[in-house]
């Protein structure tokens, strides 16, 4: 039967508020393990996990071209991405400002989307756009914040935000129709031997185990390696890459306000403004999606999806 309304609306609610978790899962574990270690350790954890849901589940075989664009769409979502924020942060980059420049996708998706993939941009999505980033420089306004973390921090944090752009646009176009239990499968297995391999040549792999690390890897894992990214491949395959990448843009927002009430990181009443000018960025990009031709498509296969 077709999916209710209330579950369309709710996913993307839903998906920032989860995604947003992930900067505060890996604040409460670096303290206690290595970034590589610890990346390692929960892609090795999330292959055991997807393994057993995708053999219980009779996931179907990959071809061997799709088992590349699944590698290739891994590496960039979770080696680049994942490795660049934990990097980042590792190296004293704030949770809420490692989340600032992966952030900006929406405008480097929009860039490449109207330039490269043929989907059209309307005016009212690029002044949403132009208003989320306007959004996303008052939550993070604070020059101390800003110049928080290493310049190797800072770099990584724009590694990651090319990585996760790349990535949803090459998931987009390659691996819409790929069993997602088996290429999920076939990213993480890859990305867990890119970390292991980081981890034996650049760290110590040294962990001192707390409740905090078992804490944070068990929701890194469960909530969003599995449950977090399942639903943003599940959001590409049914909306714009416009539409879809807009919704980045609360992420600072949220986790800014996360850190502050979990590790008293300063958010003041122009961030809080931020937050509200974010959110109606959001509005303002779908509400021009849904009157572009591509949007229309997107929406089409939504109601006619069993």
């Amino acid at each position: 039967m077709p999916l209710s309304r209330l579950a369309i609306a709710a996913a993307p609610v839903i998906f920032v508020v989860l995604w947003s978790t992930g900067f505060i899962g890996a604040r409460f574990g670096l303290p206690y393990i290595e970034p590589m270690t610890f990346l390692g350790l929960r892609m090795v954890s999330v292959v055991v996990i997807l393994g057993a849901i995708a053999v219980i589940g009779g996931a179907h075989m990959l071809s061997r071209a799709e088992i590349g664009h699944s590698l290739l769409a891994g590496l960039m979502v979770h080696g680049l991405y994942l490795g660049g924020v934990f990097l980042a942060m590792s190296e004293g980059v704030p949770a809420g400002v490692s989340a600032l420049i992966p952030g900006l996708q929406p405008i480097l998706t929009s860039t490449i989307a109207n330039r490269f993939m043929g989907e059209k941009v309307a005016p009212l999505q690029w002044f949403g756009l132009a208003l989320g980033l306007v959004g996303v420089v008052m939550v993070l306004h604070d020059r101390s914040l800003v110049m928080s973390g290493s310049l190797f921090g800072w770099i990584a944090s724009v590694v990651s935000l090319f990585g996760i752009t790349l990535g949803a646009l090459y998931q987009k176009r390659y691996c819409g129709r790929i069993d997602w239990r088996a290429g999920n499968l076939v990213q993480y297995a890859g990305a867990a031997v890119l970390f292991g391999c980081a981890a034996f040549a650049f760290e110590t792999r040294v962990i001192h185990w707390s409740g905090e690390l078992i804490f944070a890897l068990a929701w890194l894992v469960l909530v969003l390696s599995i449950a977090a990214v399942g639903l943003m491949y599940w959001l590409i395959r049914r909306s714009a890459a416009t539409g879809y990448s807009s919704l980045f843009y609360l992420v600072p927002a949220v986790t800014a306000l996360m850190a502050y009430l979990l590790f008293d990181e300063k958010l003041d009443a122009l961030s809080i403004a931020g937050m509200v000018v974010c959110a109606a960025g959001v509005v303002l990009v779908n509400r021009g999606a849904r009157v572009t031709p591509a949007a229309g498509n997107a929406a089409a296969s939504v109601t006619t999806d069993k």
